[in-house]
Parts: C-alpha cells; structure tokens; sequence
C-alpha cells in the first residue's frame, strides 16, 4: 500500500511540475510576443522610403550594418543590396559620410574593409567613409555610433526585417534614426532570419534597458571628421 501511495505522490508531483514548466513557457512566450510587438511598433514609426530618407536634413552619416562577407572577400548579395542602397542615399546627398559597421574582430575575416573597398570603387570618397572595426553586434554598433563617432542622428540601411530593431535600439540609446530597407532582390533562407530575429528582439529589448558597454570602446573619432583616420 505504502508503495503504491508513494507513486501516485509522485505522479501528482510531476504533473504539477509540468503544469508550472508549460505556464513558465507560455509567460514567455506572451512576453516575446509583446516585445517583438513593441519593438516593430518603436522601429517602423522611422522607416522610411529613398526619396523621404534624401530630404531628411541633418543627418550626420549613413549607417550601413554588415553581414556576410563571401570567402573571395566579395559582399553577400544582402550585404552588397545594403551597399549599393547606402551609396544611393550618398550620391542624392542624404548625409555627407557613410559609416560601416561589422565584424572584424578576426585577421581572416573583415566585412567593414570589404564594405569600403566596395564605396571606394563605386566613386565615393575615401575621407567620407568610416569604419567601425567592432560592430559585432546591432546593440554595439549604435551604442559605439554615439560613443566613439558622436552619431546624433542618421539614415540607417539594412534589410527591412532587421530595421524594426535597429531603429529601436538607436531610439533608446539616443540617436534619432531614420530607416531605409535595402530589400533589392530577394534571399534564401529568410524563414530561418525571421525566427532568429524573433529572438534578437527580445535581447536587445532588454539590453536596452541595462546598457552594458559594447566590448570594445576607445578614442573619440567624430564622424564629422575623415573617414581615413578608421583605416586599419
């Protein structure tokens, strides 16, 4: 009999504790859920088209994020779109430096230098490019964009999907932003980018309200200077 009570003492248990795990899920989920909410709703309020983002006076910079950067040392497409969208903006005089930001933490893998040589030889001036060699992440580009290049307020280009939170992040760490999506053609494996981004937003939600530093701060270079001082 003893043995028989104990069992279903224990099932009692571990049906509560699944009870208590499926509610804990299900917090989390609404939690996500509101937040990607927010986050669309803060970020697509400054989306705006080529022609508006042109007639925005007093943007300090373009703002190009990085992404893939191909073995040969060539753009992805999604990273030669945002490219090729940035100098777009340059050429219709939208703000008079770019800034590109990425990943270089490694020697054998560089997207802001691909990224310039890729301005550079579409006729932009090398002065009026930056880089930012430690843009790891959306969060460290805009936190380093006011910190080290003094960004107050820019044009920021990527792919549509991903300016929801990067106008966001820019808002909550002061630099008033303005978004144009540089969706050219269209890219495989974006189901997988969505959910993925699903995820970033409820991080970066939350590192917006903390504010760690990036992982790399240093030297003011103001972006209003030469972009030549980024080389490296």
């Amino acid at each position: 009999m003893k043995k028989t009570a104990d069992r279903k003492k224990n099932k009692k248990a571990f049906r509560r504790a699944i009870i208590v795990l499926v509610c804990i899920a299900a917090a989390g989920l609404i939690s996500a859920i509101a937040v990607n909410a927010r986050v669309r709703a803060v970020g697509g309020r400054s989306i705006k088209d080529p022609g508006e983002a042109a007639d925005c006076e007093g943007a300090d910079c373009i703002i190009v994020l990085g992404c893939g950067v191909r073995e040969d040392g060539t753009p992805s497409d999604m990273l030669r779109d945002r490219l090729d969208r940035a100098i777009g903006l340059y050429e219709a005089g939208a703000a008079p430096k770019l800034l590109m930001s990425g990943d270089h933490g490694r020697t054998d893998y560089d997207e802001v230098n691909t990224m310039k040589n890729y301005a550079v030889g579409k006729g932009v001036p090398p002065e009026d490019v930056f880089m930012d060699h430690a843009g790891f992440s959306t969060y460290e580009t805009f936190y380093r964009a006011g910190e080290i290049f003094e960004v107050k307020k820019a044009i920021v280009v990527t792919q549509r999907y991903h300016l929801y939170r990067s106008l966001y992040i820019a808002e909550r760490l002061g630099i008033e932003a303005y978004g144009v999506d540089a969706d050219l053609h269209t890219y495989g494996g974006q189901g997988y980018r969505d959910f993925r981004e699903f995820l970033a937003r409820s991080k970066d939600f939350v590192m917006c309200i903390f504010r760690p530093e990036p992982t790399f701060l240093g030297e003011v270079i103001p972006i209003s200077g030469d972009g030549r001082q980024t080389e490296g």
